[in-house]
């Protein structure tokens, strides 16, 4: 039991993170008699660690405070941020490995667990960050390799962030790491620095597209769609602020001048754009509400939204179809003049964390009549496109374990001789 008087011996002993730095105790098949034939045995898993040759993958992240432990290992597939605080002096700079890029260089990744195949961590980028936070970039590339030295009573390029990319196979093969490092310097009065970590993973032959969440959707993102042609999964586009949008408002108000002029739908902001469209009686009806279609509902209008920030695109059950709905007036001249999206969404997952996921996406066009307007004469109308979120989450209700039973087994004459 911790107290006041213990507590920095068990800190010492027990404050990092679970997993060994030995290969007994990685969730691997140890019986095999051939490590050399890993290759063809043993693929990486979601989550299990990533090992290299001394240990694994560091990820170095805060355990019970703000500071730093170099012992939590980065989990295959699993994208992560994490920030934390590390003790320096300017005297010992050099001695402190992990404010070095060779702490996190120097050692090589193993293709899939316990194989003989290394692969090396490249330098993908280096930038040197200035006290007042400007970063400019480090010319070299790859070759760009700067220790910790001490001039002129500051010690600079210590590491002061690192972002791991991790490339790998549909089969669970890492072919590629490189990292990118953020540089900076202290002073004699500095204590301590704050360190950033990230790290995230690329399936080789794909485009990466970038996440809305992890796994529920964060308020203020794009929402995330696409298309699904027959037969195929998810296509989406890369730029995550083109994939559902609405009609952007501009200074004029003129809707044949905002022609092409979008904005994003984020997520959990509720949004209304208009503009107005001056009639002639030369327009003639069919055109005009083509037209009018398109401004609404863009270029090219999805025929999905993922339901979860990091819906993965092969996943087609985790993407929710759009529902068009139409609201129109009995004539023969109807032209559309307002879309209205609503999204429906619920919290899933823990109460603890709960995650944003949406369950319902509808599209409705509403039309008016176009009159004919005589000769010379000109009429105006408004033209409004809008989204709401709506949350259908139901009210959280407490939860009771049910009652233990009891599973008496009695002999069979039991009840003799009463029956």
């Amino acid at each position: 039991m911790p107290t006041s008087e213990n507590f920095d011996q068990l800190l010492k002993e027990f404050g990092s993170a679970a997993f060994s730095t030995g290969p007994h105790g990685w969730d691997v098949n140890t019986d095999t008699q051939n490590p050399s034939d890993a290759n063809g045995i043993y693929r990486y898993k979601y989550g299990v660690p990533i090992q290299t040759v001394d240990a694994f993958l560091r990820l170095p992240s805060p355990v019970v405070s703000s500071w730093c432990s170099d012992a939590n290992p980065a989990g295959f597939l699993v994208n992560q941020v994490t920030k934390c605080t590390r003790s320096v002096s300017v005297e010992n700079c050099g001695d402190i490995p992990a404010i070095s890029m060779l702490f996190y260089i120097n050692s090589s990744i193993l293709a899939v667990p316990k194989s003989s195949q290394m692969v090396n961590i490249t330098v993908q980028s280096a930038a040197v960050q200035s006290p007042d936070g400007m970063r400019t970039l480090l010319g070299g590339g790859g070759d760009v390799l700067r220790l910790p030295e001490i001039l002129e009573g500051l010690c600079i390029n210590i590491v002061l962030g690192v972002s791991y990319h991790i490339t790998y196979t549909e089969a669970g093969e890492i072919i590629e790491a490189a990292a990118a490092f953020v540089l900076g310097t202290i002073n004699e009065e500095a204590l301590s620095i704050q360190q950033s970590f990230e790290i995230s993973f690329t399936q080789a032959n794909t485009e990466p597209v970038p996440l809305s969440g992890n796994p529920g959707y964060v308020t203020g993102l794009p929402i995330r769609a696409g298309y699904r042609p027959q037969g195929s999964g998810i296509i989406q586009t890369t730029n995550k602020f083109n994939q559902l949008t609405l009609l952007q408002s501009t200074s004029s108000q003129d809707c044949l001048a905002a022609q092409g002029a979008r904005t994003p739908i984020l997520f959990g902001y509720n949004m209304v754009a208009g503009c107005t469209l001056r009639i002639t009686a030369a327009m003639k009806c069919q055109p005009l509400a083509q037209t009018l279609l398109d401004l609404l509902k863009g270029q090219s209008f999805p025929q999905y939204v993922a339901s979860f920030g990091n819906s993965q695109a092969q996943d087609v059950l985790d993407w929710v179809p759009i529902t068009h709905l139409q609201i129109s007036e009995q004539s023969s001249c109807q032209i559309p003049v307002s879309l209205e999206i609503e999204v429906k969404w619920t919290k899933y997952g823990s109460l603890v964390n709960p995650q944003a996921r949406i369950v319902n996406v509808t599209a409705t066009i509403t039309t008016t009549t176009l009159k004919q307007l005589p000769s010379g004469r000109e009429r105006t109308i408004p033209v409004m496109s809008s989204v709401v979120f709506t949350d259908v989450s139901s009210p959280a209700v407490p939860g009771y374990k049910a009652w233990p039973t009891i599973n008496v087994k009695l002999p069979f004459d039991f009840f003799f001789p009463f029956a």
